[in-house]
């Protein structure tokens, strides 16, 4: 091959060999963009499944919460008729315990 057939066929490759890395570099780039992408979407798929549990766990507890209020509602109320059976089963005990003691207190100014 003449020379200036060998500089031009060196040139071509060059140019293809040029082209060649030239593509990659643009498909990887776009590759590396789209894998960006799609780890941004998979982040904030993520935020949103964790923010869903976090509500629904939220909602459970106070669900829970309600739940221990009533039975402790209840627990005081049945307790404090339990108190006001027991007090009233002993108002008469009460009322001859304090005249005898203001009998008593007037027997001894006496």
């Amino acid at each position: 091959m003449p020379r200036p057939e060998v500089l031009d066929r060196i040139k071509e490759v060059e140019q293809e060999a040029d082209d060649i890395v030239a593509n990659a570099e643009a498909e990887r780039d776009e590759r590396i963009a789209e894998a960006r992408e799609e780890a941004d979407e998979i982040r904030e798929q993520a935020r949103e499944e964790a923010d869903a549990a976090a509500q629904e766990r939220l909602e459970e507890a106070r669900e829970e919460i309600e739940a221990e209020r009533e039975e402790l509602i209840e627990q005081g109320e049945s307790a404090r008729e339990e108190l006001e059976q027991q007090a009233e089963g002993r108002e008469n005990e009460v009322v001859d315990y304090v005249t005898d003691l203001f009998e008593e207190a007037v027997h001894a100014q006496t």
